[in-house]
């Protein structure tokens, strides 16, 4: 089990949803619901999965939800450059 408070990626990871949310806010209207709505749902997720991951038993548990983690981050990558 990791110490998560002591974790700079989860302190990362919530920075980028926080950015997320501002990038976002700046988007056309009528993307409200599209890719406005999808960005953000998948940025909650980021800092979830790896404090979970954080909180597991094994390091290999922990990659693991770092890896699904990871997934969210390309797919706003991808969003952002679309």
């Amino acid at each position: 089990m990791h110490k998560f408070k002591e974790l700079k990626i989860c302190a990362k990871a919530a920075d980028l949803a926080v950015e997320d949310y501002k990038r976002t806010t700046n988007f056309y209207a009528k993307e409200k619901y599209g890719l406005i709505s999808q960005m953000r749902i998948r940025s909650l997720p980021e800092p979830s999965n790896i404090l979970v991951g954080a909180g597991r038993n094994t390091n290999g548990e922990f990659r693991q939800f770092l890896g699904i983690a990871n997934v969210s981050f390309f797919k706003i990558e991808t969003q952002l450059r679309l």
